[in-house]
């Protein structure tokens, strides 16, 4: 605790050198300090080594069938619901169409569970994929270890520990490798994960992603939040504040120009949903709504809050600590040009799709860093949209992709 000496020390030189101010500054500054303190050392308290917070599914079975059925986030939201215990707590994982079909792994974004990518899902189904989605730690139906960071070890073993639950081989291989989707936050996740796995992956696709935003467009509140600085203690009331004062209750404004003063926590757990339209992301239950999933996590799943800060603190979001991570995934795809008989992944076979609306990923600063990066391994496509653009695009997204597959 030297840093607290220290600053206590520099209060103290402070307050005594305005006689007026000086018990008032003093008294205020131990006390925020103090506070700091206190809250640093209950979060260590509270997240012992093997903590896993647990997600409410257990609560929703045992609501009658009636309540289920009505209820924000139902059980069987999607076919092929299974719960998969692993040491990380449970992962909520569902996976259906032809056992046969080519493979596609989807991973979502920061806010909303893998609801945002059901619509696209089941389009592929339709189209003879066989197609894999899961809850990230903390969202929708899946418990949290509350003492790890969520960083990229964490979601890449999250994938290993999903892909190794089912009952069809994915990795094995005769099973041909698999297409990872990643969208927004889980394009940043995808990046990390095929800079480590690539023999495993047939394609990479990312959709609006992380982990090139710049400085500039995050926020003051934003970096603050993510810098660590604060303890969740007083971070996790200020983001549920944040919720409850509407960005997901009531629609918001067709984006139009960047804002100015960079990307908020609100923008970020806003604009993954819909504004003008009510997409039909589940086929069970075709008016289940976005916001009222969020915010039904927001309410009552303990995790959700602390993995959000804990994503935006370690995950790979921001340029400046995810860079390395793109451009050791470039250097990778330009190596196996010029290799033989190349198992997954190869060079050209990353695609980019981006919304040209979209005020939480700068289209065109994303394609400019994202080029370099890769050194050139990618192309891009842009759709008329926001960020929300899986959500509210998947018929026109799955014929694109479809398209760059065959290619």
């Amino acid at each position: 605790m030297a840093w607290f000496g220290q600053v206590a020390k520099c209060l103290t030189s402070n307050a005594a050198n305005t006689e007026s101010r000086g018990p008032l500054l003093l008294a205020a500054g131990i006390s925020v300090l103090g506070g700091i303190a206190l809250g640093s050392l209950l979060h260590v308290r509270s997240t012992q080594s093997g903590q896993v917070i647990s997600s409410p599914r257990q609560l929703l079975q045992t609501l009658p069938e009636d309540e289920r059925k009505k209820h924000a986030l139902p059980l069987d939201l999607f076919p092929g619901a299974r719960d998969v215990q692993t040491p990380y707590g449970n992962i909520r994982v569902y996976e259906w169409g032809p056992e046969d079909g080519p493979k596609v792994l989807f991973v979502h974004g920061i806010t909303t569970p893998c609801l945002a990518l059901g619509g696209l899902a089941h389009t592929l189904a339709d189209k003879g994929y066989r197609v894999m989605l899961f809850d990230l730690f903390g969202r929708g139906l899946s418990d949290v270890p509350a003492d790890l960071p969520q960083d990229n070890r964490l979601f890449a073993t999250q994938i290993l520990l999903a892909l190794a639950s089912s009952p069809v081989s994915w990795t094995g291989s005769s099973s041909g490798g698999f297409s990872l989707i990643g969208y927004s936050l889980g394009g940043g996740i995808a990046v990390g994960f095929a800079s480590y796995f690539p023999d495993l992956i047939s394609s990479l696709i990312l959709i609006a992603p992380s982990g090139l935003i710049r400085d500039s467009h995050m926020s003051l509140s934003s970096r603050i939040l993510g810098s660590g600085w604060l303890p969740d203690c007083l971070v996790i009331p200020l983001v549920k504040s944040r919720l409850r004062a509407g960005p997901l209750v009531k629609p918001k404004d067709e984006p139009a120009k960047p804002k100015k003063e960079g990307v908020s926590v609100g923008d970020a757990l806003a604009n993954e949903i819909s504004s003008t339209t009510t997409p039909v992301l589940s086929r069970q239950y075709p008016t289940l709504s976005q916001a009222d999933v969020v915010q039904w996590q927001v309410e009552h799943h303990t995790g959700f809050p602390s993995a959000f800060i804990s994503s935006l603190r370690h995950g790979p979001v921001g340029r400046r600590r995810e860079l390395q991570t793109w451009k050791r995934l470039g250097r990778l795809l330009t190596q196996r040009k010029l290799m033989e008989n190349v198992k997954g992944l190869k060079s050209g076979r990353v695609l980019i799709v981006l919304g040209e609306k979209d005020t939480i990923i700068h289209r065109k600063d994303l394609m400019h860093d994202a080029a370099v990066a890769l050194e050139g391994n990618a192309e891009f496509k842009a759709y008329p949209t926001g960020h929300e653009l899986p959500s509210v695009q998947y018929e026109d997204l799955a014929a694109q992709l479809i398209q760059f597959w065959n290619r």
